[in-house]
């Protein structure tokens, strides 16, 4: 006598099927989107350093520390999404200034 599993217990779709090729398109966005927030922290951090008080305004900056908080907190809610949920390595591995991050998830108006 031989017994089979229940069908609850069976995965609905195969390896082969369309529902795998969409998770994997899906799982590659995420992962694309995830970079291009990083490189817009990046670009929005080096520009927040090379400010310089003998060339630029204090408005000048309060506008690059927006724009730093504004890309830094883009990047926080696409790592949500994706399911990571501790932002501390991020932090360290951009070298997020305090100043930015007392800023992060701000409306402003």
């Amino acid at each position: 006598m031989s017994v089979r599993p229940p069908q609850s217990f069976r995965q609905s779709f195969s390896s082969e099927g369309g529902v795998n090729v969409l998770e994997y398109e899906l799982m590659s966005e995420r992962a694309s989107s995830l970079g291009r927030n990083g490189l817009k922290v990046e670009s929005a951090l080096s520009a927040l350093k090379a400010w310089n008080p003998d060339r630029h305004s204090a408005e000048q900056r309060e506008t690059l520390i927006n724009e730093a908080s504004d890309a830094v907190w883009a990047l926080f809610v696409q790592r949500e999404i994706c399911g990571l949920r501790n932002n501390k390595d991020i932090i360290q591995r951009y070298a997020i200034p305090g100043e930015v991050l007392a800023r992060v998830g701000v409306i402003r108006k």
